[in-house]
């Protein structure tokens, strides 16, 4: 099923026969929208009414409806689809888990959607629920739940829509480790994606589908492996990695949509900013003989639907109140920008891992460790409110100390820097440290210079720690960290710790002072 070119004058006189079983679908496309229900601003944070008046605000679900239902109008035939992680990332979420994401997907006509690891942070319960709500199947490949009651009945690993006559297979993949992401239980078991796509895609072809769509909320490089690694598969929507994927966008990623093996991969950004428009045209063989389309900027040019504003405008009346209380102020913008909190020291993490330190300070702690993918927004510079700083730490996570020795802090910076190449969250924000990386050398020997308090780290020595509750039970693959000494796991909010700490700074100026370093 790869992209197949009518060259020859045997294959053009045969044209227009076969001009006549082409079949053309609009695969319209989101993923890790993270609750973002209202307008979001440059930095992906909440965008106020005065601000979206005046046409700088993007996305929110209101603009997103406008947007599909354009597309679904001007198209032949459609499929709208999600790649994953609708959960957590504003207070809606916290108010509303997943019933609200579900009424506004219920609402735009989504046909699919495949799981994201955000999905089972608070445990397969709340993702029962989710599902429940939905009208549409919710898919996974790569994961055995069969042991899980809650889910063993309600998520399948592929499914068949008909479209414009025409049966189309659909397959969901989640990422592999998202039991260290996330909170699936222990009854959930995740398993290799090529494998599980392969096996899904043999399943639907023997049932005569010849054109065939991942949903993958695995990221970019793991969708160009599947690609790689299988056959059958026509069309990769992406997720988990929020790669920008575009033809005229200048920070791109890469094409729109980007061919690996035959097979036509995109992903739409995050935080609904973008709809994804990929339109295909299939011969009646099933192979892909056209592709065309982009993202589509969900910007003030897109009309809000009145209606979802109503109702979004309704859903956040309870959140008002807290939402909207000044904490502090900032004097400039704080950085907490997604590729650079998962690749270096940035303004943000170092913010969230002094105010951890300084919480604990008195009680012999030296040394904060935040992961990078706890980090899910910037703050404007002016007056910063709760809502500001919950949109930046939306996991309610809580503190955690513990003691390990320095050859585990080692471990443990080793693991935050492994995966540095590929954007992954488990990047270490420090505090009370220092050290340097060499994202060139292999994995498992990238640091180097580790210092604590101005010291060489010792290997031996016995070193207080704080991170957060996710952190410390082994998320993002801090394994090292689930038999520390003395550990505590109930501390404060992480968001109260950041928000108190700010406060206390008076107008605070965002710094980076060189505790992270990279070798050149």
């Amino acid at each position: 099923m790869k992209l197949t070119l009518l060259a020859s004058g045997a294959a053009l006189a045969l044209s227009a026969g076969a001009a006549m079983a082409d079949f053309n679908l609009t695969i319209l496309h989101t993923n890790d929208f993270h609750a973002r229900f209202e307008p979001i601003n440059r930095f992906d944070s909440s965008c106020g009414a005065e601000d979206n008046a005046e046409g700088k605000c993007f996305g929110g679900s209101a603009r997103l409806a406008t947007g599909v239902a354009d597309a679904k109008a001007r198209a032949e035939n459609t499929l709208l689809v999600d790649g994953g992680d609708q959960f957590q990332g504003t207070l809606f979420y916290t108010y509303y888990k997943g019933k609200l994401a579900a009424e506004m997907m219920n609402q735009m006509g989504y046909d699919a959607m495949t799981v994201g690891n955000h999905e089972f942070d608070d445990g397969p319960e709340v993702l029962r629920e989710f599902i429940g709500a939905t009208e549409f199947p919710i898919l996974m490949s790569n994961a055995d739940v069969s042991g899980e009651p809650l889910l063993a009945d309600v998520i399948q690993k592929s499914t068949v829509i008909e479209k414009g006559g025409e049966r189309i297979g659909l397959i969901g993949l989640t990422p592999q480790d998202t039991d260290e992401l996330a909170s699936p239980g222990p009854n959930v078991i995740f398993t290799d994606p090529a494998g599980a796509v392969q096996a899904e895609v043999d399943k639907l072809i023997a049932d005569g589908v010849n054109k065939i769509v991942v949903l993958s909320h695995s990221g970019y490089a793991t969708d160009q492996r599947v690609a790689e690694a299988t056959t059958g598969v026509d069309v990769i929507v992406g997720g988990h990695s929020n790669t920008l994927l575009s033809n005229t966008h200048e920070n791109a990623a890469g094409p729109y949509p980007t061919v690996v093996n035959g097979v036509q991969i995109v992903q739409a950004y995050a935080y609904g900013k973008y709809l994804g428009e990929l339109n295909v045209t299939f011969d009646d063989g099933g192979n892909v003989t056209a592709v065309s389309g982009d993202l589509l900027l969900m910007d003030a040019a897109v009309a809000e639907d009145e209606a979802t504003v109503a109702r979004v405008s309704e859903a956040a009346t309870p959140l008002e109140e807290i939402r909207n209380k000044v904490v502090a102020e900032a004097a400039e913008p704080i950085g907490g920008d997604r590729d650079v909190c998962r690749s270096m020291e940035c303004s943000m993490g170092s913010l969230i891992a002094d105010a951890m330190l300084d919480r604990v300070k008195d009680q012999g702690v030296e040394i904060a460790i935040q992961n990078g993918g706890g980090i899910r927004a910037s703050i404007d510079a002016g007056p910063v409110t709760m809502g500001e700083v919950l949109t930046v730490l939306p996991f309610q996570n809580t503190l955690s100390t513990f003691q390990v020795s320095g050859k585990t802090i080692v471990d443990a910076l080793e693991n935050g820097v492994s995966q540095v190449e590929e954007g992954a969250g488990r990047f270490p924000q420090v505090a009370g440290m220092t050290y340097s990386f060499d994202p060139k050398a292999e994995a498992g020997s990238r640091i180097a210079d580790v210092m604590v308090g101005g010291a060489p780290i010792d290997l031996e020595k016995v070193y207080g720690v704080v991170s957060n509750n996710y952190v410390r039970n082994g998320g993002d693959g801090y394994d090292m960290f689930t038999t520390a000494e003395n550990a505590y796991d109930f501390g404060p909010d992480l968001a109260d710790v950041t928000a108190e700490f700010l406060a206390a700074k008076g107008p605070f100026t965002p710094y980076t002072d060189g505790r992270i370093t990279i070798k050149e």
